[in-house]
């Protein structure tokens, strides 16, 4: 389990290593072109229901930690599919992986 550490006065925020690498690609990608936008995700089972949002902005602290030392292969098509969702109006949303055809077996 990794965890952004979004500016100084909120707790972390946990979101699964292989999740968190593909967002990190995302939202650096966004932040080094100085776009702000939001990033929603639906809270982990073994918490309280719901969702979170927050808003993104080139100028609020932004850490990621993850648990794993080596970083994960990355999907391609995920990261299309988290671009294609942080270029709409309602901002990035945490979607499931798209695997690839032939992961299936």
């Amino acid at each position: 389990m990794g965890f952004i550490f979004y500016d100084s006065t909120s707790g972390p925020i946990h979101i699964e290593d292989r999740a968190l690498a593909h967002l990190k690609v995302v939202i650096a990608t966004k932040l080094r072109r100085n776009e702000s936008f939001t990033l929603s995700w639906k809270h982990p089972q073994g918490t309280p229901g719901g969702r979170s949002t927050i808003w993104l902005h080139p100028s609020i602290p932004l850490r990621f930690t993850f648990d794993e030392a080596d970083p994960p292969e990355l999907n391609q098509k995920w990261i299309e599919r988290l671009m294609y969702s942080v270029n709409s109006s309602g901002g990035i949303t945490l979607v499931d992986e798209v695997l690839p055809p032939d992961a299936d077996g």
